[in-house]
């Protein structure tokens, strides 16, 4: 994960894409303030140093390789050449070990490199990049296609902004089985219902159907999500030829109301039974673990967040974009070179790759 931000003078950060990009990335915030060309360092939680006129470039760590410390925080300089400093969002795998990160080690290795020659070698990897001159008091921005930009601030990531708000009435909600997979890392909002009524109909799924007036006010949470989660999902409900995405309003448990997303299915209603809500009955079955050697190091298979456990059968597990092998990093996350994918085991198991016995 990770993110950067580039902010110039006079644009000013949102207050909740600071908060998401802290939530996100919990893991240490380094700021290089370009007008006096000072580097700080902060927990993430200290976001709101942000909230400032002056101009920054900013980062938001999230650690997948090396130790969770200050020497890990971006930025880094560049070899012996204190003038020179990078920042990274992405992941080199093959850098770094469980004490140092792979942003820090590649700083390094730039310090070798002429600075002529610095773009080619950046640009071997799918990663974005920043690397900033304080002697010439100048910046350079690398990959910038794959950068988003918002109101005048760039950001290396577009998922730390949530601007979009959507409203679930079924497996997508917490603790039900596609949750994990779309919305754990989106912003709750809270519960609420449909202002209107509408028919909401239970065939093994729940049907939202598009029928303003039948039925009753179904119950739903909000989350607010980026554009590619809002992607995700349109792709998951097959919007817009099975369910439609459409807004309407919500009324939120403490009596505000707001707009947000909801899909509906196009199906027949007549004599059929309308529900509030949706409760999926969820059934866990019992586990054995067994250790899965790494071609890295022998511990990354030794902790699990939920006390379930889980048997690897074969070989590693595949990457549910393209199927290929899933490499391990020191946090237990998995990385696909292929399509440059990151993936928790919350997500592997959810998408079947570690199955139970």
């Amino acid at each position: 994960m990770c993110v950067i931000i580039v902010k110039q003078k006079g644009k000013r950060l949102p207050h909740d894409v600071a908060k998401t990009s802290a939530r996100l990335n919990p893991h240490g915030l380094g700021v290089m303030w370009m007008d006096t060309f000072e580097v700080t360092y902060h927990k993430s939680s200290e976001h709101k140093v942000l909230l400032s006129d002056r101009p920054y470039i900013a980062h938001f760590r999230y650690a997948t390789v090396g130790a969770i410390n200050k020497e890990n925080t971006h930025p880094f300089t560049c070899g012996s050449n204190s003038n020179e400093w990078l920042m990274m969002n992405g992941t080199i795998f093959g850098l770094g070990d469980k004490t140092k990160s792979d942003s820090r080690v590649l700083a390094e290795m730039l310090g070798e490199i002429p600075r002529n020659e610095w773009r080619d070698e950046l640009s071997k990897y799918p990663c974005r990049f920043v690397t900033i001159n304080t002697r010439n008091k100048s910046y350079q921005m690398y990959n910038k296609h794959l950068w988003t930009q918002r109101d005048g601030i760039w950001y290396s990531k577009g998922n730390v902004l949530e601007s979009n708000v959507v409203a679930v009435y079924g497996t997508l909600k917490r603790g039900y089985g596609n949750h994990r997979a779309y919305l754990e890392d989106s912003k709750f909002m809270g519960k609420g219902k449909t202002k209107d009524k509408y028919p909401l109909l239970i065939d093994g799924l729940p049907y939202l159907v598009n029928r303003r007036g039948k039925g009753h006010n179904v119950e739903v949470e909000l989350y607010k999500v980026d554009d590619d989660t809002l992607r995700r999902l349109d792709a998951l409900e097959g919007h817009p030829n099975w369910y439609e995405r459409k807004q309407i309003p919500i009324r939120l448990s403490g009596g505000v109301e707001v707009t947000a997303w909801i899909y509906f299915n196009d199906m027949p209603i007549e004599g059929r039974v309308y529900h509030k809500s949706y409760t999926q009955q969820v059934t866990r079955k019992p586990y054995t673990y067994t250790p899965m050697p790494s071609p890295v190091d022998d511990c990354l298979m030794n902790r699990y967040d939920d006390a379930d456990e889980f048997s690897i059968e074969g070989e590693l597990p595949v990457c549910v974009n393209c199927f290929h092998d899933l490499e391990h990093d020191f946090f237990n996350n998995y990385y696909c070179q292929s399509c440059n994918e990151w993936f928790n085991e919350k997500e592997i198991v959810k998408f079947g790759n570690l199955k139970s016995i």
